[in-house]
């Protein structure tokens, strides 16, 4: 056989990192960063009540964190797609433990602004979803993409479930402040974990490659990305609000703060099974019918537990519906940006759509507490989630989900 007529060597395929690697590791990550987080509702009448400050001041530091979460997001997710998430989630883990140790500390509302919202919320930037899926959005075939997302968002929901009752015990046996510092050192276990992301370089590609501002633009005029954000704000005002304001709900009515511990493990419990079953739905029907149905059954959950008597019984049926349907929005939304715009910004795209969510959470969690002090309960906050649900609803039905098309050529 001539030189001429021997057939081209294949291009050699990038590597990748393994499915279980990428899965374990991120699992494993996202349980702990979410499942510290998950617990810091248990926080709020211990340290109110040693402090002496009121339910706002606890909440705006809540609502701050959410809202430097989001805002970081975007920036996490561009340094995770640009260098690779190892980095990124070495910074978070460290920002993380020091976050924690601040929160501990501060004697003053700024002073615990600054460490449980301001701090704590760069490093979840950095140690979340975003980060993860994009790796996993990365590294693993898109036929099985929207699955993992559920696995890695079922993990979270464990670690909620996990880390519940102990950050419960925590509190009640070491002291609020304790409590803290030691999981200021669970935190730092995700510095070796992040080792198993650390993602080969990828391989050379003659494909049409994107700058980061045209990425942006392309995905701020695209109208399905915008519903996204949109109905993504839902979410965050409504499970921060819950997740923070539902202990002191409970205890307002009466009712031990061992009902609030199992509410709130229920919710973890009950939200493995909800995020994972989105994710395998997510590969077989289209994802916008999946976000609608959760947010449309979430206002009727709600609508349902408040028009009914608060008892123990009716405060785990909640716990267990609401759980299902908590954070089962994540893999069906991160499925969709990947699907329509592809795996080279999915991270910093993620970091914008989860941008939304946190300034839902921002307005959730600080309206819990304002409105709560205005009014001396909980209802109208109550009564906007119910609002907001029909208005998800309707935000996610027309999103399109086939890839974007683009021109031939863009410069990177």
């Amino acid at each position: 056989m001539t030189a001429a007529s021997t057939p081209p060597a294949p291009a050699a395929s990038p590597a990748r990192l393994s499915l279980q690697q990428v899965l374990v590791c991120g699992a494993l990550i996202v349980t702990l960063s979410m499942g510290i987080r998950h617990g810091f509702g248990l926080w709020l009448q211990p340290v109110i009540t040693d402090r002496g400050w009121t339910r706002e001041t606890f909440s705006f530091a809540m609502a701050v964190q959410n809202l430097s979460w989001g805002l970081a997001g975007p920036l996490a997710g561009m340094l995770a797609d640009r260098f690779g998430a190892f980095r990124v989630l070495l910074i978070g883990a460290l920002l993380y433990a020091v976050g924690l140790v601040a929160m501990s500390q501060a004697t003053s509302g700024f002073g615990f602004m600054l460490g449980a919202g301001f701090v704590l919320g760069l490093a979840q930037s950095g140690t979340t979803y975003a980060v993860v899926y994009g790796v996993i959005a990365r590294q693993i075939d898109p036929a099985k993409r929207s699955w993992a997302m559920g696995v890695a968002a079922a993990a979270g929901s464990f670690g909620q479930f996990l880390m519940i009752p102990v950050e419960r015990w925590l509190i009640s046996t070491a002291g609020w402040q304790t409590a803290l510092l030691i999981l200021a050192t669970a935190a730092l276990a995700i510095l070796p974990l992040a080792r198993g992301l650390r993602e080969p370089p990828a391989a050379a590609s003659s494909g049409v490659k994107q700058g980061v501002s045209a990425a942006i633009r392309e995905a701020m005029n695209y109208p399905s990305f915008r519903l996204l954000m949109a109905g993504y704000f839902v979410c965050g005002f409504q499970v921060v609000f819950i997740g923070v304001h539902l202990p002191s709900f409970l205890k307002d009515k009466g009712l031990g703060p061992e009902v609030a511990t199992i509410a709130l493990m229920l919710v973890g419990l009950f939200n493995i099974f909800g995020t994972y079953v989105a994710g395998t739905l997510g590969q077989r029907m289209p994802k916008r019918y999946i976000l609608a149905a959760i947010y449309g059954l979430r206002g009727v959950v709600i609508l349902t537990f408040i028009s009914l008597p608060v008892s123990p019984l009716s405060v785990y049926i909640f716990a267990a519906a609401m759980g299902f349907l908590w954070l089962s929005t994540v893999p069906p939304t991160n499925a969709i940006v990947a699907q329509v715009f592809g795996v080279q910004y999915m991270s910093m795209l993620g970091g914008f759509v989860f941008f939304s969510h946190q300034v839902g959470s921002f307005l959730g969690v600080w309206l819990g507490g304002k409105l709560y002090d205005a009014t001396g309960s909980y209802d109208v906050v109550w009564w906007i989630c119910i609002a907001l649900s029909v208005f998800a609803v309707l935000m996610n039905l027309p999103v399109r989900e086939t890839a974007i098309a683009r021109p031939a050529a863009q410069p990177a």
